[in-house]
């Protein structure tokens, strides 16, 4: 088998596990996380922005001693992405990770030809 054949083949392997409903199911999970949460990151974040060059009387409030707004908003997103990061890991363990075992195994198996 010529090495352009072998290319061939696997190229048509590929577009089959591409094509396959767990690889379908795989992607669609992990959109459904992924877009929306970028999303919510992206608006929180250019609100912080936003707010911390038009709104410098608010992000300048004290809040205790010298604390203000502004740096209690910059520990957030500190804390929101932490938080997000473990929302990521938890969701790609219980609805992706299993579903990309079955396709790896299939693969493995060259159940896709």
């Amino acid at each position: 088998m010529s090495e352009t054949d072998r290319t061939e083949q696997d190229s048509q392997r590929l577009i089959a596990v591409q094509q396959s409903a767990d690889f379908i199911e795989l992607r669609k999970r992990f959109r459904a996380f992924a877009f929306p949460m970028t999303i919510v990151f992206l608006s929180w974040y250019l609100l912080y922005v936003l707010a911390s060059g038009y709104a410098r009387d608010f992000m300048g409030q004290e809040v205790l001693g010298n604390i203000n707004v502004g740096y209690i908003f910059g520990l957030l997103q500190f804390a929101s992405t932490f938080l997000i990061a473990y929302l990521y890991e938890r969701h790609m363990d219980n609805k992706v990770d299993p579903i990309a075992a079955r396709v790896r195994e299939s693969i493995e198996r060259g159940d896709h030809r």
